[in-house]
Order: C-alpha cells, then structure tokens, then sequence
C-alpha cells in the first residue's frame, strides 16, 4: 500500500524542500522511492534524515508539483536534522536505515525515530482525494497520453463540483491551469518531449 504524504527535508544550510511522495511501509521501515534528479534524495543522503507530514491541505500536494505554491510554513523537527510542516495534522520524523541505489530510482528505507500529532483528522473529503489524484497525473504529464489525462481530470472534477471547499477548488484550479500551459507549450513547439512537467521531488 502506497501513502500519499507531504515529505520535507532540509539541506545542509537549513534550507526547507517540500515534495508530494508515496510512502511505502514495510514492517517498521518506511520506503521513499525518489526519481533522480532529487532535491528530496540529495537532502536525505547528506542529512541522513527527513520528516512525513500527514495533512489535508491539498493546496500542498498541488501547489508543489504546479510550482503555483512551494513556500509553505516550515518549524524544525523535534528529533532529526529537518523540518516539518507547521500545519501538519501529525508528523513523522525519519532517519535513513539504508541506501539502495539505482540510476533512475534508489530506494531509501528509513525508520521512524519519533512522532507527534497535532491536530484531529476531521474526516474523509472526496475532492481532497481527487485533488491528489490529479497532482498525481500532473506529475505524469510528460509520460501519458492526452486523452488519459482529459479523462481522468473529467471524472476527478465531477468530486470537485460536488464536495469540494475553498482550499480544494484553489488546488484544482491550479492543476487545470498547469494541463494547459503544458498542452499549449506542447502546441507551441510540436517536437517537444513534454520533460519540462516533470517534477522532480
């Protein structure tokens, strides 16, 4: 089972990253599996360290791979040498056990040296999810088809019209705005490989 969670790490001189990311879990390690190139993996290797923030503020997840919203609130983590988000729901804190590298994809296992939490989770919200899904698909952007995307964005907003809160309908907002640039560059330059929606975590 994959989460997906908000991961921020810091690099050598304090400064914060914030990256969308799957989190696996496998007995007391957790798994984040980063493409290369990495701002996330270089943090990690250098700092041996990196936080998983649980929270429903999809404007995160979106703001993140749309680049419309990256500088979101960080304070220092309480026992490793990262962050976390201030408005987290919980955090935990992460140390790296072990290193398997890979050209395009190395796997970090990482053990959990503490958590906290800090706000009450208030409940499921189909466009939070949906929010997340169409992150998701803008992260892939350079790797699916047109007509994938336009499906599965058209099904995700039938949640957005439907349940979706402020904060939801900004990140989505955002999201259809970051398929359009990408279709028009794509119109603009017809040899172009997409590679620039790539988003590196």
């Amino acid at each position: 089972m994959i989460h997906e969670t908000i991961v921020t790490t810091a690099a050598c001189d304090g400064r914060p990253h914030i990256a969308p990311m799957g989190a696996r879990y496998e007995g007391e390690r957790i798994i984040l599996s980063p493409f290369r190139p990495s701002t996330t993996l270089d943090n990690i290797v250098a700092s041996r360290a990196a936080v998983l923030n649980f929270t429903t503020d999809v404007r995160i997840f979106a703001g993140c791979v749309t680049h419309c919203a990256t500088d979101w609130p960080t304070v220092a983590a309480s026992r490793v040498a990262s962050v976390r988000l201030v408005e987290s729901l919980a955090h935990a804190e992460l140390e790296l056990d072990e290193l398997r590298d890979d050209a395009q994809r190395p796997v970090l296992y990482m053990k959990c040296v503490h958590r906290e939490n800090h706000a009450p989770f208030a409940g499921f919200n189909r466009a939070q999810s949906a929010v997340v899904e169409g992150a998701i698909l803008v992260s892939r952007l350079f790797m699916l088809p047109p007509e994938k995307i336009d499906s599965e964005m058209a099904y995700l907003q039938i949640a957005i019209d439907k349940t979706a809160g402020e904060h939801e309908r900004t990140a989505w907002g955002w999201l259809v705005a970051a398929v359009a640039r990408h279709r028009a560059s794509l119109e603009a330059s017809p040899s172009a490989s997409g590679h620039a929606a790539a988003v590196h975590h």
